[in-house]
């Protein structure tokens, strides 16, 4: 019988911290810990001193700290005693539905908040008298689900306090816009993404050079959250070896799942798009070679033979060139049509080697043009 007191006495959905997520680990605590996005940390903190909370909608790319926003702002107005009963956060993704906002929301829309402060550990939080639902992706929302949640925020809004949050503001509907103040999130900066992603690899004891740094940033596009899975990923496969092995930009590319620079400039170099002779190349590319039809054909069927996508390659060779700093306007924009009409065939279910032949023919047709 103790045993069995004992067994329910234990704690429930504990996370040992060495298995704990990275993403969730290091998830801002504070709205001052939000990474690069000023403008909504400025006007969002101005509110702890108010407690006078607008609805609220946060639009922007994944990974740039909308949702970690909201949930540290709801942190630091309720405290961690008050937090449960005052804030209820929901995937709008799976909670979609008309039924969910008739009743999960406007139950918990409608009831009165306990209006008293409660103190914890030695500080009394605001603890305002409202509630906050969160809406997590709600651009996921049905036209249905969104139209009936108009009413629920206008006739509870003393009490309650809704924040939406979304990838794409143009599915949320105007008449539910209209009701919140807008907050963009923009994709993080390097500088921010780097100071975050270094702040983490020393608390974490994790060896990075600033190579790991650039190519994390660079596979991620601002995508903190992605940048932070990458990283940990690379540490795991880095201490799985006995010694452990030091972690390389190539690493990082590999599990982001990005064709390696080497490989991609190597490509590009058998289609006659030169570069610069401190670029990295991976093969022995004879640059002078007479780029015929079975060349062009060998080195598709190499880079194919691989494994990697070819969208991943169209992607990653559109900004080969388009960004490159010495090709004429005129062939760059030639190669963006091919670029253009090769991404509609491979999303249309199009052969992808056939495609990647097609790209690489026509590119070089371009250079000998």
């Amino acid at each position: 019988m103790a045993f069995f007191q004992q067994a329910k006495a234990a704690p429930k959905h504990t996370v040992e911290p060495a298995l704990q997520p990275w993403v969730e680990k290091y998830r801002p605590k504070t709205i001052d810990e939000v990474s690069a996005q000023e403008h909504a940390v400025a006007v969002l903190r101005k509110t702890l001193f108010s407690t006078n909370l607008p609805h609220m909608l946060f639009y922007g790319p994944p990974g740039t700290g909308k949702t970690s926003t909201i949930l540290a702002l709801a942190r630091q107005l309720f405290g961690p005693d008050n937090f449960r009963n005052r804030v209820l956060e929901l995937n709008a993704s799976d909670d979609r539905g008309i039924s969910i906002v008739r009743e999960k929301i406007k139950n918990f829309a409608r009831q009165t908040p306990r209006a008293q402060a409660v103190a914890s550990d030695g500080k009394t939080y605001p603890c305002p008298p409202y509630k906050i639902i969160i809406l997590d992706e709600a651009d996921s929302m049905t036209q249905d689900a969104q139209g009936a949640l108009r009413r629920i925020m206008e006739t509870y809004a003393r009490i309650t306090r809704f924040c939406l949050v979304c990838n794409y503001v143009t599915r949320i509907i105007e008449p539910l816009a209209s009701r919140c103040s807008k907050f963009r999130f923009t994709p993080l900066d390097s500088s921010s993404t780097s100071n975050r992603l270094s702040h983490i690899a020393a608390q974490e004891h994790v060896d990075v050079s600033p190579e790991v740094i650039q190519a994390l940033i660079d596979t991620s596009s601002g995508d903190l959250r992605r940048s932070i899975t990458y990283l940990q990923s690379a540490s795991r496969l880095s201490a799985s070896s006995e010694p452990p092995t030091p972690i390389t930009a190539r690493d990082i590319q590999e599990i982001a799942g990005v064709v390696p620079n080497g490989v991609m400039l190597d490509f590009a170099c058998a289609l006659g798009i030169e570069f610069s002779g401190d670029m990295d190349v991976d093969s022995d590319t004879d640059r002078g070679r007479k780029r015929d039809f079975d060349g062009i054909r060998k080195k598709v069927k190499e880079v194919i033979r691989q494994g990697y996508s070819a969208s991943q390659i169209l992607l990653q060779l559109h900004d080969l060139v388009i960004l490159h700093p010495t090709l004429p306007a005129r062939q760059k924009a030639r190669c963006a049509l091919i670029f253009s009409e090769a991404d509609k065939a491979l999303c249309d279910g199009a052969d992808e080697e056939l495609w990647v032949l097609e790209i690489g023919l026509q590119v070089q047709k371009c250079d000998s043009a």
